[in-house]
């Protein structure tokens, strides 16, 4: 059931992306050789004798692509020069590319009004919870119902925000900058005691975060928007983070390690999956976005450069770049599978 739903998760992610590109395409009056969900040998496919497009399905789920006509190349022979994407106006060939990023955006929005309206939204403030007596909190002079508003010196704008500064000072004395129930400014010192549990080092700080929940339409539109803002601000920092050296690519997860995480998610309901994809929808949309090469942000990079020289980058230095870029992918997903697999055993 976990490769089921492993499927089906990274289906829906993929497919949603990819018809993003594919529907702004076909208005464009772009030829689109193929629509394909999953990488690697095909298992099923369409040819649709409507719009000549083949419709495929590939055995490897981690992955799709939309091939269109003068995508890859200047001129495409074998169509005519008005249906390729190089013809089509400057606006024209943004919007195909950018469209599924956008996509990706949209559906995680959709999927965390549905969580929130069933659920309850929760807020993203960070206030603190319960204070343990006599913990390193406690002893610090932590109070209940504080909230969080700055933690080592770094201003601190949502829970997901306050949880990645949190995982990435683990084991570090934190100097929280809070506003108490009263109102009063204080920055105050905690210094962790640290455990061994089974052979694993932890570390006891000795308060908990305050989750509360709102009910309504509302409430839940807020909760959609602003998680999506709080999940993209989170990504930039771990980019951030990975550039500085604070966290190595240990830290990363590929297919398997989402494989591990469907499996766990699985267990809570359908919701916890909704979120997970929603979760997904934010990553592939962000990682898109970003100006690499083989990324769509690196296309959009070119597009942009030639709206700033008034004429298109030489298609053979783009498709070299693109390819080495390919490869350079590549080299990454293979690191971050061999570090997925050591964190099985």
């Amino acid at each position: 059931m976990t490769l089921i739903y492993f499927i089906l998760v990274l289906g829906v992610t993929v497919l949603i992306h990819e018809l993003g590109h594919f529907i702004f395409a076909k208005r464009a009056g772009i030829y689109v050789y193929e629509f394909s969900i999953g990488m690697g040998p095909k298992l099923f496919q369409i040819h649709s004798k409507k719009d000549e497009t083949v419709y495929s399905i590939r055995l490897f789920p981690i992955g799709g692509y939309v091939q269109m006509a003068g995508e890859s190349v200047e001129e495409d022979k074998d169509i005519p020069k008005e249906k390729q994407l190089q013809s089509k106006t400057w606006m024209q060939r943004f919007m195909t590319i950018i469209a599924g990023v956008l996509f990706n955006f949209l559906l995680a929005i959709v999927l965390f009004f549905i969580i929130g309206l069933i659920n309850g939204s929760p807020s993203n403030a960070t206030y603190i919870n319960d204070v343990e007596k006599d913990s390193p909190a406690f002893e610090a002079g932590l109070e209940p119902n504080s909230k969080i508003v700055g933690l080592n010196g770094k201003k601190i704008k949502s829970m997901s925000h306050l949880a990645l500064e949190f995982e990435i000072n683990l084991g570090k004395t934190f100097k929280f900058d809070v506003i108490t129930e009263n109102g009063e400014e204080k920055t105050i010192s905690v210094k962790p005691i640290e455990k061994n549990e089974d052979d694993t080092k932890t570390y006891y700080y000795g308060f908990s975060y305050k989750n509360n929940y709102e009910k309504g339409i509302l409430a839940a539109i807020k909760y959609a928007v602003t998680n999506v803002f709080a999940l993209i601000h989170q990504m930039i920092l771990v980019i951030f983070y990975l550039i500085t050296g604070k966290l190595s690519l240990n830290n990363l997860s590929g297919p398997i390690g989402i494989y591990t995480v469907v499996g766990e998610a699985a267990q809570y309901g359908i919701l916890t999956m909704l979120n997970l994809i929603g979760l997904l929808c934010v990553n592939v949309g962000f990682i898109n976005i970003l100006p690499l090469p083989a990324f769509d942000g690196g296309r959009l990079l070119f597009l942009i450069i030639e709206k700033i020289k008034g004429k298109p980058v030489d298609a053979k230095i783009e498709n070299t770049i693109h390819a080495v870029g390919m490869v350079l992918l590549m080299i990454l997903m293979v690191v971050v599978t061999y570090n997925d697999i050591l964190r099985l055993f």
